[in-house]
């Protein structure tokens, strides 16, 4: 099969050249097994090997505390542990003693261990301290809509600046069929493959089923899953909304705490995303986070979002590969959806409209002016009559 080369591949193609651990890590159906497995194609050497431990056999290995015998099993598959190895082991939150064998092979063999798995939770949890400085950690997301494009094998230029995704009235009508689908079908690997919509909301309930009932139980100690389902659907329909989580907490029937705890389990498990305030430390935190999920398929198949809230949730996936993201507020005065900050520090105001209009570019660059940000887009999904001066969603690639 062919494998179409994700933007992350370079990165991590460079990284094989390198004595740490790498950790590739992202939400189920990301595409990570795929790329672990492309990773191997580029290691010159035959002594290598791909171990899935999704496979109880497997798992039950890199569970001893014997390590001889995880060195033994790696002989006996045909590896050669007096030369350099490369050992991938795919979705390691399923082998809880992981870290410590492969603390101690990394330390006593020429091994180069490709480590996948689902969770940053998982990581901060079992991944101690004593591996500070062995390891380099890579995050997965699906695909941008530019990756979308190339999976569908659409030809498209590349913009290098914010200025050139200004609405193109002929790239409008070639890409709009494909950004429909973006938005509304998301962006992991086999639901972009997938042509019929019935097919890809089959697979998309299969994904979720399987993080609910296999990522979950596996990595966390949740008595009520159904207190964790029924919050996603709620979060599903407050997109682009501030967290309330006082009023979260009464509408699911839970504490607080155990509320912050299904947040940050759900945040490290990639399904979301809090954005926090443009502002200092103090002021960001007394505003307020606003929610995104990190893929328009599960958002979608969660609850019945409205368009506007979807369009602005591709918007955030789309815009958070160029840099960091932050929101603008002053009270209940204004809002400014998205602040981009680049790798040169330098800030932009981006306000997400359905249907653009004049005076929204208007409004949206008098308050980043307010606050010394000098530049400040539209960000629309379909033009109006005589107002075509915005960036185009689908020419965010």
């Amino acid at each position: 099969m062919e494998i179409v080369k994700r933007s992350i591949f370079p990165i991590l193609k460079s990284a094989l050249a390198d004595r740490r651990i790498m950790v590739l890590t992202g939400m189920r159906r990301v595409g990570k097994t795929t790329t672990v497995r492309w990773l191997l194609d580029q290691v010159p050497s035959a002594n290598k090997i791909y171990l899935d431990l999704e496979r109880l056999d497997l798992r039950a290995v890199f569970q001893e505390t014997n390590y001889d015998l995880v060195v033994n099993y790696l002989r006996n598959r045909g590896l050669d542990i007096t030369q350099p190895m490369t050992v991938a082991l795919d979705e390691i939150q399923y082998a809880p003693n992981l870290p410590s064998v492969v603390k101690v092979l990394y330390d006593e063999y020429r091994i180069k261990f490709i480590l996948t798995g689902s969770s940053s939770y998982y990581l901060k949890h079992y991944f101690s301290e004593s591996m500070a400085g062995r390891k380099v950690v890579f995050e997965m997301f699906p695909l941008g809509f530019g990756e979308f494009l190339d999976f569908r094998g659409v030809p498209y230029r590349r913009r290098s600046s914010l200025e050139e995704m200004q609405f193109d009235h002929y790239e409008f009508e070639r890409l709009k069929s494909y950004y429909d689908d973006f938005i509304l079908y998301g962006g992991l690997p086999d639901i972009v493959l997938e042509n019929k919509p019935e097919t890809k909301r089959e697979i998309l309930q299969d994904i979720f089923s399987s993080y609910i009932n296999i990522d979950v139980r596996a990595m966390a100690d949740f008595k009520k899953i159904g207190e964790l389902q029924q919050l996603l659907r709620i979060l599903a329909l407050r997109v682009g909304n501030k967290l309330d989580y006082t009023k979260l907490s009464q509408v699911v029937g839970i504490s607080r705490p155990t509320l912050m705890e299904y947040l940050e389990f759900l945040e490290k498990t990639y399904v979301i995303h809090r954005l926090p305030a443009f502002a200092g430390p103090d002021k960001a935190a007394s505003l307020g986070k606003k929610l995104y999920f990190y893929d328009n398929g599960i958002a979608s198949i969660l609850a019945q979002s409205s368009e506007g809230a979807l369009f602005e949730n591709a918007i955030f996936n789309q815009l958070h590969r160029y840099g960091k993201l932050a929101y603008l507020a002053k009270g209940n005065e204004y809002e400014v959806d998205f602040i981009l900050t680049q790798a040169d520090n330098t800030p932009t105001a981006l306000e997400v409209k359905y249907h653009p209009v004049a005076s929204d570019q208007q409004k949206v660059k008098r308050i980043a002016q307010q606050h010394q940000i000098a530049n400040s887009w539209v960000v629309g999904r379909y033009p109006t009559p005589d107002f075509e001066n915005f960036l185009w969603g689908g020419l965010i690639f």
